[in-house]
């Protein structure tokens, strides 16, 4: 059993990973596709919206990564210890990341019509906005469960990653302002990208300790 166990969790950390990688190929080069598509000007909720040329790959795309952070969020807490706190809270962090940035981020798409959010856009905020919320406090509950693996050099690493993270999102949602000419306003794409990638740094060197974890 122990070793069913430890081969379900390093398999589970190399399809972390590799999703993490995948994910920021896919959205480049999805963006390839759609005419008059800017990675740093436009958000990759707009890669998935009704008009979107590659809507319907997009949505498809999305669900799948979701099932796949809920699966790893599960496998996760069998890999740290069920029985500990901050890893139950980890878990369910990593689950509902997958839930609402995955899932509800490819059911529910960004449309307007006329200029204004359909519901389908709201329910898509609102679904994203959980699970970018979950993900952004995930590193502040890591530190403690990698207190008790004594790894404290991930501590500095969950403290910076907090910190791009929490910097990125502000600068992120502003782009509800009215000014479009708005520096930060302009460049929404930018730091949701930034924020993306910060946070599949923090996932990979997650799924690594998991991939060289003894269980």
């Amino acid at each position: 059993m122990e070793v069913a166990r430890l081969y379900l969790v390093k398999i589970t950390a190399i399809i972390c990973i590799t999703i993490c990688i995948l994910d920021i190929i896919v959205l480049f080069l999805a963006g390839l596709y759609y005419p008059g598509y800017s990675q740093l000007k436009m958000t990759m909720s707009s890669l998935g919206a009704s008009e979107s040329p590659v809507s319907e790959f997009i949505s498809a795309w999305w669900i799948f990564i979701g099932v796949a952070f809920i699966f790893f969020g599960i496998v996760f807490r069998k890999a740290f210890g069920s029985n500990h706190k901050n890893v139950r809270l980890a878990s369910l962090l990593l689950i509902l990341y997958g839930l609402g940035e995955g899932i509800g981020s490819g059911v529910f798409k960004a449309d307007r019509i006329a200029g204004k959010m359909t519901d389908s856009f709201v329910m898509h905020d609102i679904a994203g906005g959980i699970g970018v919320i979950a993900a952004l406090i995930l590193p502040l509950v890591m530190k403690e469960v990698m207190t008790k693996e004594n790894k404290p050099g991930l501590t500095l690493l969950s403290q910076i990653i907090f910190t791009v993270g929490f910097i990125t999102m502000l600068l992120f949602t502003i782009r509800f302002s009215s000014d479009e000419n708005n520096f930060i306003v302009f460049y929404k794409g930018l730091w949701q990208r930034i924020f993306m990638l910060n946070l599949y740094v923090y996932f990979i060197v997650i799924s690594a300790i998991m991939y060289h974890k003894k269980i």
